[in-house]
């Protein structure tokens, strides 16, 4: 196993982020970024990866930026988004089909300074998956199989993604069988770990690997979801 996990200076430097948190501090400490978090990054990537082949033989991944890996610099040309300049967490993808990786079903990873964030699915659907959402759970049968996923997931502990809406969009009611699978703006679930994790590297992979496995079921659904999506 080539990953060893990440340094301990990896969590503190996230922490120094958080209190230097402009592009001239971290230029001028990005030899560190590059020690502490981006080489361990892309063997974590590689190793991850192998071991999710097991769970899905089609998954998509390449320890390299904007595959994998997400950009340290946050885009801060976006209407409301956080405008600081520097990420404080380190995010990793593994997804599954042919459109964009944000849009696609998958595995995904963050930790920050405090927390490790692992889930499963898409956590917001742009137009086009949510037409295929809304169009998948139009079939009562479809609803009743996702919600068993979901029932499941939360009884080993796992937490669902809240729903995204409070109003029912046009053919569902609350009349339906699970018609509250309808107010949902994405599909995903999720389960939170200390971050002191990451230093583990055998340890995080084989939690990592477990959780997924457990989550597998939903990733399929939100797959088979994203194959109906009209281009």
């Amino acid at each position: 196993m080539q990953f060893k996990g990440f340094p301990p200076e990896a969590l503190k430097f996230l922490e120094r982020i958080g209190n230097n948190n402009d592009k001239e501090w971290f230029e001028a400490h990005k030899n560190e970024y590059e020690e502490f978090i981006l080489t361990p990054s892309r063997a974590f990537v590689e190793e991850m990866g192998d071991h999710l082949l097991a769970l899905e033989p089609t998954i998509n991944y390449a320890p390299k930026i904007n595959h994998s890996l997400f950009r340290i610099y946050r885009d801060t040309r976006r209407m409301g988004y956080d405008k600081r300049p520097i990420k404080e967490r380190i995010g990793f993808i593994w997804w599954q089909g042919s459109s964009k990786r944000l849009q696609s079903s998958s595995f995904y990873m963050h930790f920050d300074k405090k927390e490790l964030f692992a889930s499963v699915g898409i956590r917001w659907f742009e137009k086009p998956m949510l037409d295929a959402y809304r169009e998948f759970v139009k079939d009562e049968d479809n609803r009743i199989r996702l919600a068993a996923v979901l029932e499941a997931m939360e009884s080993k502990g796992y937490k669902v993604i809240d729903k995204g809406y409070k109003r029912y969009p046009r053919e569902f009611d609350a009349s339906m069988p699970f018609a509250e699978l309808a107010l949902y703006k994405g599909m995903a679930t999720y389960k939170t770990l200390p971050a002191s994790l990451v230093t583990q590297g055998e340890e995080l992979v084989e939690t990592l690997y477990k959780i997924y496995e457990d989550m597998l079921p939903l990733q399929q659904i939100v797959y088979e979801i994203s194959l109906r999506v009209k281009v």
